[in-house]
């Protein structure tokens, strides 16, 4: 299983609307890292879910539950997109500020690359933010 790092505005698409949806699919992406990265999720993924511009703090945990397939809004094959749930919101949220302030989680993509929206993530840096959140 890998983890992972996917990014919304939330008031485009809020892990709260993600909880009441209970699903959604994972489209739009037209950065090729990303397009890489949607290609390497598997079922069962685990998923921290970024809100970005507004917020800027990790909401919650999602999981992913199809794979890559064809993105509904592109004509172009090579664009993806994987459908996710949620699994639990955080009981307070992970500011960016406090993400850039832990020492263990200074390489992670989301201080180094701020503008890519699918990232991954190692286990021991999921870990960390989920305890953070908890």
């Amino acid at each position: 299983m890998k983890h992972w790092l996917v990014k919304s505005e939330p008031f485009k698409y809020s892990f709260a609307d993600l909880q009441r949806d209970g699903e959604t699919f994972w489209d739009g992406v037209r950065n090729y890292a990303a397009r890489i990265h949607l290609n390497s999720m598997k079922v069962g993924d685990k998923v921290m879910f970024y809100h970005s511009n507004e917020g800027l703090a990790v909401m919650g945990i999602a999981k992913v539950t199809k794979a890559a397939f064809p993105d509904p809004t592109s004509n172009d094959p090579q664009w993806v997109a994987v459908n996710i749930a949620p699994v639990k919101a955080f009981k307070r949220p992970v500011a960016l500020a406090e993400i850039k302030a832990h020492p263990a989680l200074q390489n992670i993509a989301l201080v180094r690359i701020g503008r890519l929206s699918v990232m991954p993530l190692m286990k021991e840096e999921f870990e960390i933010i989920e305890a953070l959140g908890k």
